[in-house]
């Protein structure tokens, strides 16, 4: 037992060693605070007495977040998906941290519908997604690094399981792999400036990402405005089968997410950050072995998930 003892103190030591100094003087700008994984690491990192700068995408959730905290942490509002907005949020930044710079930027906003099979979904399904999860983290990003490599600090990008596998259709993977390149490229050209960037790749976990509409719904939508010649080449049962793995997918994701948050938080406190997150016993178990198995192999597994078409051959 006093073994035991040691061991937890010793790990609690090199814990709190580890952490970056002077966190009180620090700030981070967070986006995607209204709910989920941003909100939640907002309210943690106000408790470490750190200085939060928490963007939100709508006034309600602004104003709940504000409430639910203290005066450490101050709200704005932002659309990653539009320019003026961007650079509104950036010039309050500077406004708020001076010389000092921007300790950590998290680019946590996303969005993940809709989804389906690609033939589905239109030019505006892909580019609603990747406006926000892509090219909205690459404009905040760019208009937020000068902050950064003043402050010597660091860069956490939210990414996915989805960044490694492409398990669905639409813009979601798409984007997600994007996030990948992105943040490796950043990564090694901020290197000399001393600017860290982590990239977090949780598994499946139920955000508001997933959305508020019933996946029946919402596939039924996607059926309903397809050609009649596309319908017959997939066949009722296709859409059927498709619709009801994918609820029992969703319905299996893990609603706690602390774990999530936890790898958020350690990349914005620790001295050393890792590169790569990998929180959920999904993306441990599942996606990453997915993703170093042979590319036919990885085919044969997911192609097994899918339903059979009506004109298969």
């Amino acid at each position: 037992m006093a073994a035991i003892t040691d061991l937890s103190c010793m790990y609690r030591w090199f814990k709190n060693c580890n952490v970056v100094r002077d966190l009180s003087e620090k700030y981070v700008f967070i986006t995607g605070c209204d709910s989920g994984f941003g909100n939640q690491l907002a309210k943690r990192l106000v408790d470490r007495g750190m200085r939060v700068l928490a963007a939100c995408f709508t006034e309600e959730g602004s104003q709940k977040l504000q409430q639910d905290t203290s005066y450490q942490l101050q709200t704005t509002l932002l659309d990653v998906t539009k320019t003026e907005s961007i650079k509104a949020a950036a010039q309050w930044v500077r406004d708020q941290v001076g010389e000092q710079g921007l300790w950590a930027l998290v680019n946590n906003a996303g969005v993940g519908l809709p989804s389906g099979p690609n033939e589905w979904l239109t030019k505006e399904d892909f580019v609603k997604v990747i406006n926000v999860n892509l090219v909205g983290l690459i404009e905040v990003t760019l208009n937020m690094l000068p902050l950064v490599k003043k402050a010597r600090g660091r860069v956490v990008n939210m990414s996915s399981c989805g960044g490694i596998v492409a398990a669905i259709g639409g813009g979601y993977c798409v984007s997600k792999f994007g996030v990948e390149a992105f943040s490796d490229s950043i990564r090694r050209e901020m290197h000399y400036f001393g600017v860290k960037v982590s990239i977090l790749e949780p598994g499946n976990y139920r955000t508001s990402i997933l959305g508020n509409e019933g996946i029946e719904l919402r596939m039924r939508k996607l059926w309903e405005r397809l050609p009649q010649e596309t319908k017959d080449s997939y066949g009722e049962d296709y859409f059927l089968i498709y619709t009801d793995k994918l609820k029992n997918m969703l319905q299996l994701a893990e609603p706690r997410i602390d774990a999530v948050v936890d790898c958020m938080e350690h990349a914005v406190v620790s001295r050393s950050p890792r590169i790569r997150y990998n929180p959920g016993l999904d993306a441990k178990f599942l996606y990453i072995p997915l993703a170093k198995l042979p590319t036919p192999v990885t085919d044969f597994i997911l192609s097994r998930y899918l339903p059979r078409p009506a004109d298969s051959v």
